[in-house]
């Protein structure tokens, strides 16, 4: 997840040939920059409404509540450090060491955090609705929150090693840098990795709950559906781009090649925005529209119920 800070920062900047000078990692970053501020004015007050108001949550059990309430904590914190990495983006880093790598590592967190609750989310919502298993009590709710907490503090870790400083004419940087090409394949698989795992779980559970709500007439909602397919969609759309970046620059430095290293360096800032864009995009995913979920619940309810009684009968 490092490379995610690196991402949205200008990365690579030395005198030495074939990189571009501190301007033009300014004039290349103004755009991200961009991105990254219309994010923080919707996502911000999003996941603030989502805190306070809770909107159609008093219909959803109290695992579903806890996990959305954790996701809009999780995306809000990762969208205020939006400021620093604006300023990263555009400036030169002037807040020292110790600054530079708790922002990145506080982002780190809030992003794995994020990322682990929707996954949580998916799977709880995909045994609730296919396989009636309601999951743990209030102890368990809690420890579940401090276990994703925990997971997304230890995989952030290696933020506080990598990140560092660098300067070039007058010009600082807080980026990732690695000691060696090993290190750094070492690291981009260690996040890409859990990544893939975590995006194939997501797709696995609401895929199974999609054929789930369409298995019968009456369990047809095409507002679900849209729902479904929009989480499935909009997360795999603003999340795979990332890994596949990761992926490409791991075979660049295996097979040395410079080409496909450097459109790996110009193409981060892209898709490292894109991380950010769901965050901001979340609170309409999952809290505006927890309503639909909870009628499938209770259709799904409903109809075993009625079968049971068919069954005695």
């Amino acid at each position: 997840m490092e490379q995610l800070n690196a991402s949205v920062v200008p990365s690579n900047i030395s005198s030495s040939p074939g990189h571009p000078s501190p301007a033009s990692w300014v004039s290349i970053g103004l755009i991200p920059a961009m991105v990254l501020f219309l994010c923080f004015l919707l996502g911000v007050p999003g996941n603030i409404a989502v805190i306070i108001i809770r909107p159609n949550w008093q219909h959803l059990s109290t695992l579903s509540q806890s996990l959305m309430l954790n996701l809009a904590i999780s995306d809000l914190l990762c969208l205020l450090t939006i400021p620093m990495m604006i300023y990263i983006l555009l400036y030169s880093w002037t807040l020292g060491l110790v600054t530079c790598k708790l922002i990145n590592y506080l982002t780190c967190c809030s992003i794995y955090s994020s990322l682990l609750t929707v996954t949580a989310l998916s799977v709880q919502r995909y045994l609730l609705v296919v396989h009636l298993q309601r999951c743990f009590n209030q102890v368990g709710r809690r420890r579940l929150l401090v276990l994703l907490w925990l997971v997304a503090m230890i995989l952030s870790i290696p933020t506080l090693v990598v990140q560092q400083l660098t300067t070039d004419q007058d010009w600082t940087t807080c980026q990732a840098h690695f000691s060696s090409p090993a290190q750094q394949m070492a690291v981009l698989l260690a996040q890409s990795l859990p990544g893939f795992v975590l995006f194939i779980v997501v797709v696995f559970a609401y895929s199974g709950l999609h054929r789930k709500v369409n298995q019968a007439a009456f369990f047809n909602n095409p507002q679900t559906t849209r729902l479904v397919t929009r989480i499935i969609v909009i997360f795999f759309v603003l999340w795979l781009p990332y890994h596949i970046v990761n992926v490409l620059d791991v075979a660049a430095i295996s097979l040395k090649n410079d080409g496909l290293l450097k459109f790996c360096m110009n193409i981060r800032n892209i898709v490292g925005t894109l991380v950010f864009v769901n965050s901001c995009l979340n609170p309409l995913l999952y809290a505006f529209a927890s309503r639909n979920m909870c009628t499938v619940c209770q259709k799904r309810e409903h109809t075993v119920n009625a079968e049971a009684q068919l069954q005695e009968v």
